[in-house]
């Protein structure tokens, strides 16, 4: 009779990969979801790539004495009017938002009139202000710049957050029902761990490639050239670093969970954690336009993977600056690995109360 051939330590850990990555592709929801997502993705990015490349127009009427004034403005809806009256007719209708009369006592000699607020850009479009030169000019404006930082932001916190709670809820499971017992019987408890981590970053990569895809085609559909051509760059970086940054939370979630035995239990523990996702996402769209809290959000390891990228998108990092950054996100990524392994390995077995973070540490 033939002994049984124990797996080596790397067997092990693809052993328990393929089996996250199975149980997850397995499950209707999680595949309906997906779909979903990258559903409203492609159809977010295509909308927002022919709404920039058409952008809404305000309708206003003017008459043959008005019309001169508005000349050339391609972000105005012109009907004109065989009169002024017919052009206020207009206004009441509701056909423009605002009617451009002849006014004899105005400096402008036109008068805007409209039903109960003038329209601000018509208003500042017929405006006299002086020339304005910027010293730091960006070709990008700031709509475009808010939607880039919105793209990171969330694919970055659904992404993280949806494999994160996988894998504490996976832990939290094996220990409940005492699975884990003839788990670490066969294979170490660091191939489980790293088999989970491993696993689950395979899946949430898989999905960032699939949306980065979704991206290059949707901008390509709707003419946004100029758009893909500043984003290639900044994508393969989101890609990178989001790399590492999920490792680092992956292997933090799975320590976490370990330090419980009920799934309700799991919120208390990974709390901190899911305030670490959701704060680079809601930073990043408070601070878009403030160059400084970006700057020092490209060097924090749980918010560089989206502050970075949206840097060198808007061409504020030099060509070093993520070297650096990522170098020090695989720091940080190392030392996390490290940290939550031991608290994994530390906490598994413990079943009941809620282990403390202090005993958990300890050797």
């Amino acid at each position: 009779m033939s002994t049984p051939v124990t797996p080596s330590t790397a067997q092990s850990v693809w052993l328990v990969a393929e089996r996250e990555i199975g149980s997850k592709l397995r499950s209707k929801a999680f595949v309906i979801s997906t779909v979903i997502m990258f559903a409203f993705a492609l159809a977010g990015v295509i909308w927002g790539g022919f709404s920039a490349a058409n952008p809404s127009q305000t309708p206003v009427a003017v008459t043959s004495q008005s019309a001169s004034v508005v000349a050339g403005m391609s972000n105005l809806d012109v009907t004109t009017a065989d009169s002024a009256d017919a052009a206020i007719a207009l206004v009441k209708s509701g056909d423009v938002d605002a009617a451009i009369v002849p006014d004899a006592d105005s400096p402008a000699h036109v008068k805007i009139v409209a039903k109960d607020s003038a329209p601000q850009e018509l208003v500042a479009a017929l405006s006299v202000s002086p020339p304005v030169q910027l010293l730091n000019s960006s070709p990008e404006d700031a709509l475009l710049r808010y939607l880039v930082a919105i793209g990171f932001g969330i694919v970055f916190l659904i992404s993280a957050s949806m494999f994160g709670s996988t894998i504490a809820q996976s832990v939290v499971e094996e220990k409940q029902t005492r699975v884990v017992e003839i788990l670490i019987s066969a294979i170490p408890v660091r191939a489980l761990m790293a088999g989970k981590v491993i696993g689950n970053t395979i899946l949430a990569m898989g999905q960032i490639i699939v949306l980065v895809a979704i991206a290059i085609i949707g901008l390509s559909v709707s003419g946004q050239n100029a758009v893909l051509a500043g984003l290639g760059g900044p994508m393969v970086w989101f890609a990178v670093f989001f790399l590492f940054g999920f490792i680092l939370l992956a292997a933090l979630f799975a320590g976490a969970a370990a330090m419980v035995s009920r799934q309700e239990d799991i919120g208390s523990t990974t709390m901190p954690l899911t305030m670490l996702i959701l704060a680079p996402y809601i930073l990043v769209i408070l601070f878009n336009d403030n160059p400084v809290v970006l700057t020092v959000m490209s060097y924090v390891p749980f918010s560089a993977p989206v502050a970075m990228p949206l840097r060198l998108y808007l061409g504020a990092a030099q060509w070093w600056e993520p070297l650096v950054s990522l170098v020090l996100l695989i720091a940080t990524c190392v030392a996390a690995v490290l940290v939550g392994s031991k608290i994994y390995r530390n906490s598994l077995l413990r079943m009941g109360a809620r282990v403390k973070l202090g005993e958990a540490l300890k050797a």
